[in-house]
Formats: C-alpha cells, structure tokens, sequence
C-alpha cells in the first residue's frame, strides 16, 4: 500500500509570493460549489465527472460573467462559442471525458430546465469540457451517463475538494505520471483589494516537468522527447477552471483566463498539437451578474479598471501552476484499460529534490 499522498506544500513546493485561502482550492471564492462522482469498475473503467457551480442559485436566471482562453486548440470545448461572444455562463462547468460530453451536455440541460423559475426556457448553453482518459479507461464504453454528472451536480458543495485520481481526473495522466484533478487558490492583501482568486484544473498533458523552478522531469528522468520513454507523450490535454469575486467584466476574465495558461506554462507543459489547452474564467461577484432585471434595461456596475487587474493575473498564475501540481502529488498509481500501469509522481524524490533546491 503507498503512504498517503500530499499536497505540494506539504512537500516543500511553494509556488509563488501570494497567500493561499482556507483551504487553498476554487471554493476559498464565496459560493463556488463542486461535485466529484469517480467511475472504476473492473479492470478497463476508470473515468468520472467533476462539476464547478458558480453559485448556489439558479445559474441560468443569474448568470456570471466569463471568458475563455485557448492555448492549443485541441479540444472539445462545449459551448465556448456563447461564451465568447455573450461573455457569460448560464450554466454549470462539468469536466468529464472527450465521448461522455454529449451526456454531461444532456444533464446539463435537464437539470437546468427542471430548475424552479426555468419553466419558459428554450434554449440552454451547457459548458462542458474534456480531456482524452482512454489511456487508462476504455473511453469507447461510454459509461458516463445523464445520471453520473446529475450526481454531481447534485452533491457539489463548498468546503475542501477531494483531488488526484477523482471524478474527471480518475484516469488522466500528466507529464508521464498519474495526473487528476487539483486546486489552488490565492487571496490578495486588503491594499490590492482583498480579492479572492481560485482554480481547479483535469490534468492530462505532458511536457518537461518542472515545480516551483525545480527540473524535476529531468532529475528523475521522466519527460517529453526522452528516447527511452516512448509513453511520455507531450499530447494529451488540460481543462483549467478560474474563479474570482473580484468584479471583473468579460473582456477582463478573458484576460484572467490568458493567465491560467501562463501558470500551465510555468510547469513545463508543451501545448504541444495534440494538446488541448482551455482555460474559463467566471466572477461570482452579485454586482456583476446578468439577473433577468438587469437584463431589460440598461444598467452600469463597478467594474475593477485595467491597471487594477495585475495583482489579480498575478493570483491566476501562481493558483493554476500550484493546481497542476496538487493533482500529481495527490493522485495515485493506477492500473487500468488493457492493464496498463501509470505511476504517481515519487514523492519521497520531490521533497528530496525541494531540500535540496532550498539551500
């Protein structure tokens, strides 16, 4: 049985200057809610779904505001494209794999329409994104279904978030080891604000890696572009969620979503062409959501200016790098589809390699 797995800080990888909220994940942002349902069955199913809700209320009537980044666009996005035009989210985020968006979507729909105050509606924007677990589970069996990402919904909830190898991380795989999901989050002193700025990524890339300016894939030999590993694939692909309450307008939490991906980049990630890339942003801040009276007529909110925005792209990067490494460390060697074996990060080397880096 392996020892329990731990967070990066408690490993000695402390990535950035900004402090961490309570429980240093996307729920540290007022209201933000999520739900993990995990799928292992036998030997070949090893797949699961992961809901971000916004908020606690009817997310259709009270939209957010949001926007979308792509670095590479390898990717199956589900409704990006309202996203980007409208700069809003009407729905909940649910993570799953690349064949099991047409059922998250589904659900999505389902459970908005049934949604008390939805009665009218005809027409709904599900957000739904992906990453590619064939790997490790038999992608082609589609067992996620309507039911599975309804659970999530259902039981997402605020507090800490369970990360590694759990609901749409269950089967990913990262720089060559056990990918998952992770969390991270940083709060900015009072005098920037005191603005909370959380992320939950699905890691499932590759790449050189690299934690807090450590070369850690290439002190343990493990990385891209290395002859002798022929499954260290640099494709593969990574869903970053952003979160803030600061009250940011669409233009500028695209502007936040660009950051997740420069915090994708500081931990040696190549976006290479089979790689898909997304970052989404949201606000939860009430005073800048899109309620049906702000919707009929014209209305103005305190949108934070441009040159207040930097500490906040600062909070975005060090939250997503610190997220990315919270789903290695946390996750744990699994044996899946065709008994293939991926192995978690060795913890004992990284917090060797953090001591060392120290002196």
């Amino acid at each position: 049985m392996e020892p329990p797995r731990k967070r990066a800080r408690e490993l000695g990888t402390t990535p950035g200057v900004l402090s961490t909220g309570k429980w240093n994940a996307i729920t540290d942002v007022h209201g933000v809610q999520v739900g993990h349902v995990t799928l292992v069955e036998g030997q070949n199913i090893r797949t699961g779904v992961t809901a971000i809700l916004p908020h606690g209320g009817n997310i259709f009537q009270d939209k957010v505001p949001a926007g979308i980044a792509v670095g590479n666009g390898f990717g199956k996005l589900m409704g990006s494209t309202q996203v980007q035009e409208l700069g809003e989210i009407e729905t909940p985020i649910v993570l799953t794999n690349t064949l099991a968006i047409p059922a998250a979507a589904e659900a999505l729909i389902e459970w908005t329409l049934n949604q008390k105050g939805n009665e009218e509606v005809r027409s709904v924007n599900p957000v739904v994104g992906e990453t590619n677990d064939g790997w490790l589970n038999d992608i082609r069996l589609r067992v996620v279904n309507k039911e599975s990402v309804i659970e999530a919904l259902t039981i997402a909830s605020t507090g800490p978030v369970e990360e590694g190898c759990v609901g749409a991380g269950t089967g990913t795989v990262c720089f060559g080891w056990k990918g998952g999901i992770g969390t991270s989050s940083r709060v900015l002193p009072k005098s920037l604000g005191g603005y909370t700025v959380g992320v939950l990524v699905q890691s499932n890339f590759g790449g050189v890696l690299q934690m807090d300016g450590i070369p850690v894939g290439k002190k343990l030999s493990q990385h891209y572009l290395k002859d002798e590993l022929n499954d260290a694939s640099a494709d593969g692909s990574v869903m970053i969620v952003i979160a803030t309450d600061a009250s940011l307008s669409d233009r500028n939490l695209t502007r936040l979503a660009r950051r997740g991906l420069a915090g994708l980049a500081r931990t040696g990630a190549s976006m290479s062409n089979g790689s898909g890339d997304c970052a989404v942003a949201f606000s939860t801040a009430e005073d800048v959501r899109r309620t049906p009276e702000r919707r009929s007529k014209t209305w103005a909110y305190p949108e934070i200016p441009n040159d207040l925005t930097s500490p906040l792209f600062q909070a975005a990067i060090e939250a997503t790098e610190e997220a990315i490494y919270n789903s290695l460390c946390m996750a744990e060697t699994m044996t899946g589809f065709c008994g293939r074996i991926v192995k978690a990060l060795p913890l004992d080397d990284l917090e060797g390699l953090a001591n060392r880096h120290k002196l």
